[in-house]
């Protein structure tokens, strides 16, 4: 079973993290499960969601792919000294994404190097302040590492973890299943477009 620790702060943006996890979740029956990883027991988003964590961050020394959720304290996240020993991902072996403000932690961790990055439109001056470009586009990936910018592109990253982990197949079976009706096609080809262009293949 590969599995995914969704990385999700206090003051999380519910869409980023709930919906690349309800996505790959869809895919526990072929091998891969996602987790709400947090850095207490629980967490609450911006809108006073209270979330109990299904994992604790040391998770993500175990976990296959990581993807690092977006939320109004960002910033104070990337302020804490201490982050990167309490993440220390490696690209070697992991997929790593971020959702939105999620990109500003992968360039404060360094592994965004001189790769441009995708990001919500307020944090967009944050992350080039740290000199990384950011795209007019919702989803960019390469290798192991990708950034998707806007809530709804959590889908992308989702469809972009499933396809490097399960193949194109399974991804569309996903995709097709949770498509708004009458739009399954549209859905489907949008996402899987935006994934593909970029080359992932599965590992």
């Amino acid at each position: 079973m590969a599995q995914v620790a969704v990385v999700t702060f206090d003051g999380f943006n519910e869409l980023d993290s709930f919906i690349a996890s309800a996505l790959i979740n869809r895919c526990r029956q072929d091998g891969l499960e996602a987790f709400i990883t947090t850095p207490t027991p629980q967490v609450t988003s911006m809108n006073g969601v209270r979330v109990t964590g299904q994992r604790p961050i040391g998770f993500v020394t175990e976990a296959d792919v990581v993807l690092i959720g977006s939320g109004v304290r960002t910033r104070d996240v990337v302020a804490d000294a201490g982050l990167p020993a309490r993440l220390p991902l490696d690209p070697a072996r992991q997929l790593i994404g971020s959702q939105c403000s999620g990109a500003l932690v992968l360039a404060h961790l360094g592994l965004l190097g001189t790769m441009p990055a995708c990001t919500d439109s307020a944090t967009r001056p944050f992350v080039e302040a740290r000199g990384i470009t950011v795209l007019d586009t919702p989803f960019h990936a390469e290798g192991n590492i990708a950034t998707a910018g806007g809530c709804l592109a959590s889908q992308y990253l989702a469809t972009w973890v499933i396809t490097r982990t399960l193949g194109e197949d399974a991804a569309r079976a996903v995709l097709d299943y949770v498509a708004p009706v009458g739009e399954h096609r549209q859905t489907t080809a949008r996402a899987l477009h935006a994934v593909k262009a970029l080359g992932a293949t599965r590992i």
